[in-house]
């Protein structure tokens, strides 16, 4: 996975009703620990990492890269959501194009809160770079992650198998100006 290209980073934060996505800082760091430790967030990804090994390697200001949000409820950090350039990929539909990823602590699951910070880092996308494609990768048994694929207007590009599991991946076709 790449930068987003010519895209002024970080951006102003972004405002939603409940939630602001802003570019990640010091004190998000053992919010990411959690979540990269979090067996049930990474149910559908491959599993979570010793939360010793996070806590060694895991940078004083975690997540800093273009395309990084952190999702943030009351100044707190329940989430993070990334756009990054699919520069490989296990599908040839989606390399070039722009990969939608989101992760949430589970005490936010339920509230609508993915949907919405997903909905505007979108809406960003759209903005900086008019027209871009967008591509979202989950497991078939992730249900909700399904739903909120749907929910956010992605469609089924293709089906295939990797890390022992079957992937879903999903086309947001670019958002064209009605005449």
């Amino acid at each position: 996975m790449n930068d987003l290209g010519p895209v002024a980073w970080p951006p102003a934060p972004i405002k939603t009703e409940r939630l602001v996505l802003r570019e990640p800082e010091a004190r998000d760091r053992a919010a990411f620990i959690e979540l990269h430790a979090s067996s049930e967030v990474h149910t559908y990804l491959g599993g979570p990492r010793p939360r010793d090994e996070l806590e060694r390697e895991m940078p004083e200001v975690p997540g800093r890269r273009p395309g990084s949000f952190v999702v943030d409820l009351d100044g707190a950090m329940i989430g993070q959501i990334l756009l990054r350039r699919a520069t490989k990929h296990l599908c040839p539909a989606a390399v070039g194009k722009v990969d939608l990823g989101y992760l949430f602590l589970p005490r936010a699951w339920g509230f609508g809160y993915a949907a919405e910070a997903c909905t505007a880092a979108l809406d960003w996308l759209e903005d900086v770079l008019p027209g871009e494609p967008v591509v979202l990768a989950t497991q078939t048994a992730n249900v909700r992650s399904m739903r909120l694929a749907a929910k956010l207007g992605f469609t089924e590009v293709e089906r295939f198998r990797a890390w022992d599991a079957d992937q879903w991946l999903g086309l947001r076709a670019p958002v064209t100006p009605s005449d």
